[in-house]
């Protein structure tokens, strides 16, 4: 067992089983064994590789749409650039490196990350220089922001719940002969419908992050793009760990593999839209960033030399890839284009 695992089971035999989302918090966020807490879990000696650290051309197409859209809304400033789960910074340098074309706006920009692990936080001073750190979306600054994350809601925890014969039963995390194993709470009434052995997820932190941001840019004026693989009103068990490369149990390595599980959009789109502002429904990512440009982009890369370009399109915006699995969705202000690449919802809140 690692550590981390002795100190879970330690919880358990003293308070009982938890529920999957605080073994999730448990595993990414320790301050000594957490998984993002002691580590740099990116790239080809991490455990996975995001869009930006697979090619330039992800962060180019996301730099551009945010200056569009600043462009569109009057060119404000001061506004606060921002980015929830900037992992190395790779993507947010891109972003940099993009608006720096764009004449006033890198000066108008305050760059501030939304990261709470120490160790990253200092990966990305080392990259990005001066920018600002803040705990949570809650603290952003009152003022227009543009804003990105990309692979940020897959890693917040979430709760599962499975269809029994008198309801639905939350997914607990407990301990058998062998060690941790997934059980059962007791039976409960929920709103959704399914049958026996459905399950469902539920991310609770996530539209609370997204209203944050969106009461922000419906008062404020901004834009905001999510991207992230998952769907919309899904069912079924999405929660994985990945190590390595490669995929494992989530209760093997506890504080060693990557948690995740798949975005559910309609609650996010929800809440932005109960938030005052307008939300898209989430397209495929390839085809965004072929909306946008990126084939052109990576033809003018390998032109000048990159001889990895046409590779890395393929790898961002095949259907097979990453380009059906990954989603992109936007919000903006009442009354303001949309942000370039989406069409907005066309259904009330509540059905979002």
């Amino acid at each position: 067992m690692t550590p981390l695992a002795d100190i879970i089971a330690g919880r358990i035999r003293a308070t009982g089983p938890i529920s999957l989302a605080d073994y999730m918090e448990i595993c990414l966020l320790h301050p000594r064994y957490g998984y993002y807490s002691t580590r740099d879990p990116f790239g080809r000696t991490g455990d996975f590789t995001t869009a930006p650290e697979i090619s330039q051309i992800f962060g180019e197409i996301c730099g551009l749409a945010l200056a569009q859209a600043w462009e569109d809304q009057g060119r404000p400033a001061p506004f606060t650039l921002a980015e929830i789960g900037p992992g190395r910074g790779t993507l947010m340098a891109d972003i940099l490196r993009v608006i720096a074309k764009m004449p006033g706006m890198r000066d108008a920009a305050q760059v501030t990350l939304i990261e709470a692990s120490p160790h990253l936080r200092q990966v990305q001073c080392d990259r990005l220089g001066k920018v600002t750190h803040l705990d949570h979306a809650d603290l952003l600054p009152q003022q227009p922001l543009f804003l990105i994350a990309n692979e940020f809601f897959d890693a917040l925890p979430i709760r599962q719940y499975q269809r029994v014969e008198n309801g639905w039963a939350e997914r607990l995390v407990g301990l058998g002969p062998d060690g941790l194993q997934f059980g059962l709470g007791l039976p409960m009434d929920l709103p959704r419908d399914g049958r026996p052995g459905d399950v469902i997820e539920e991310c609770p932190l996530a539209p609370a992050i997204v209203a944050a941001v969106a009461g922000r840019i419906a008062q404020h004026g901004g834009a905001a793009i999510f991207v992230d693989y998952g769907g919309w009103n899904g069912y079924g068990d999405t929660f994985q760990a990945l190590r390595h490369h490669r995929p494992e149990h989530p209760l093997a390595n506890p504080g060693q593999a990557d948690l995740t599980a798949h975005v559910d959009f309609a609650p996010l789109a929800g809440a932005a839209i109960r938030a005052g502002a307008v939300a898209s429904r989430p397209r495929h990512q390839g085809e965004w960033l072929l909306s946008l440009g990126a084939a052109q982009r990576a033809r003018r890369l390998t032109d000048a030399g990159d001889q990895g370009a046409q590779a890395a399109l393929h790898r961002l915006t095949d259907a097979e890839k990453m380009g059906h699995l990954f989603k992109a969705m936007a919000i903006w202000p009442k009354g303001a284009p949309s942000v370039p690449g989406f069409d907005p919802l066309r259904h009330h809140a509540d059905d979002a």
